[in-house]
């Protein structure tokens, strides 16, 4: 049995808890209160080490000095929401996208939007893994697993929001 090692940073959007795998590729980033959200387990041992890289390049992020994160991820997850979150990567900067553009990226057709939504919200890597870049084919902010207050935040430190 894996270890996972965690550790916890304290950023403007609330206290992240980090985990990640015995390489010390980042395998989740969970917010307070996060829908569907990691929590400390029994065994979990604490180890800031393998996070040096997030939280300095969160913190630029959360600065405005770093518009995209170069680090080691390993998300466990089907292999469509490995089609999915991979299509999130893509998302860039400043930019937002509809869940029917993510199916469209993925090759889904139109009636697996919900099944998209569905694999963007279980996404473990908030904030890295930018899903809070996808928004309703309206233009709304729909669904985030760290709360719409979070991602009307992320997304004005972004400059899509005024």
């Amino acid at each position: 049995m894996t270890t996972v090692r965690f550790t916890h940073l304290d950023t403007p959007v609330g206290r992240l808890l980090l985990t990640a795998d015995a390489d010390g590729a980042l395998t989740s980033l969970s917010v307070p209160g996060q829908k569907g959200g990691r929590t400390v387990l029994d065994g979990w041992r604490h180890d800031p080490g393998p996070f040096r890289a997030a939280a300095d390049q969160l913190a630029a992020y959360f600065a405005a000095e770093l518009k995209e994160f170069a680090l080691p991820m390993r998300a466990s997850g089907t292999e469509f929401r490995q089609r999915v979150w991979a299509a999130l990567d893509e998302v860039p900067y400043g930019a937002t996208a509809t869940y029917g553009e993510v199916a469209a990226r993925i090759g889904a057709p139109r009636a697996a939007v919900r099944a998209v939504g569905g694999a963007i919200g279980a996404n473990p890597l908030l904030i890295v893994r930018p899903c809070h870049r996808v928004i309703g084919a309206n233009g709304t902010m729909t669904g985030y697993a760290g709360g719409l207050e979070r991602k009307t935040w992320l997304l004005t430190l972004e400059g899509v929001l005024p």
